[in-house]
């Protein structure tokens, strides 16, 4: 293994140590020598990648915009709706991000970034919110700033509440419901009934999935 393969796997070591004792104890109640145990490294390797907790930390909220990903779909609410449901996804799986994730929402001695992850959010949001417009997917009039905060906000509340009652099993279920209510008031006539509203289905698997069932 070269040098450089070996110090790319220890810093992804050290940041996945130091997401499970963040995710698990905060910032504030975390300690290196916490991370360093759980990593096998010395104290010098940990220092060589992050003279401080702090780099750590920053390090990790680049995993929040790193999970952004945009999904090519030419209906941009479903691309919303899909970028939502993969970051659900990885939120599941992925210790890095819900440590950045824990690290955005607490009150720490962390010092706030130039651009916080709600900023990354809504910015992602309400991009493909204005081409959802340009494109005559959304309701006439829709305040695009508001409804940008309902979405980030909503989605918000909902994984912490499943990180809460079921440690993030049912977030996928959850973020389901949530378009389901939030659709109809943002949605265009005709639109809903053409939406997705769970993950895509992996290749090779039966591609019928449910829909926004009709409104009543």
């Amino acid at each position: 293994m070269g040098q450089q393969e070996r110090g790319t796997r220890s810093r992804r070591s050290i940041l996945e140590a130091a997401a499970r004792v963040f995710d698990i104890r905060g910032f504030d109640a975390a300690s290196t020598n916490e991370i360093l145990a759980s990593t096998g490294l010395t104290r010098g390797a940990l220092y060589h990648h992050f003279p401080s907790k702090e780099a750590i930390a920053v390090a990790l909220m680049a995993a929040h915009s790193e999970a952004l990903v945009v999904p090519e779909q030419p209906v941009k609410l479903q691309a919303i709706i899909d970028l939502t449901l993969e970051f659900a996804c990885r939120l599941q799986r992925d210790p890095v991000l819900r440590a950045s994730v824990r690290l955005a929402v607490e009150q720490t001695s962390f010092p706030r970034p130039p651009i916080t992850p709600y900023e990354q959010s809504s910015a992602a949001i309400l991009g493909l919110l204005e081409q959802a417009r340009a494109q005559g997917e959304t309701l006439p009039g829709l305040n695009l700033p508001e409804a940008t905060d309902i979405i980030v906000g909503t989605f918000t509340g909902m994984q912490v509440m499943s990180q809460v009652y079921t440690d993030r099993r049912d977030l996928i279920e959850r973020v389901s419901t949530l378009w389901r209510f939030l659709l109809p008031g943002i949605a265009g006539a005709g639109m809903i009934g053409l939406l997705r509203v769970t993950p895509p289905p992996a290749a090779g698997s039966d591609p019928a999935s449910p829909r926004v069932p009709a409104q009543s």
